[in-house]
């Protein structure tokens, strides 16, 4: 597990065709691959789901806080 105190790490990742840039956390990106292997998807396309949830929200955040969000409220097993 990554140290829990570690600045965010900016990665790029292809959403609906386009590039973008995303900074999380170390723990976070550990989370969110995890989240991506159980349910079977790739990194980019779980990212691309939870961007959609984002945008039809009334007031959409930005994507990383957006994923932060979308980890912490996911059902674990």
């Amino acid at each position: 597990m990554p140290a829990p105190f570690h600045p965010p790490v900016k990665r790029s990742i292809t959403i609906a065709g386009h590039q973008t840039s995303i900074s999380l956390e170390p723990v976070f990106w550990s989370a969110l691959e995890e989240a991506a292997r159980e349910a079977a998807l790739p990194l980019s396309a779980l990212v691309a789901r939870i961007d959609a949830e984002r945008i039809a929200a009334p007031s959409p955040s930005n994507l990383a806080s957006a994923i932060r969000v979308w980890l912490f409220h996911r059902p674990r097993g």
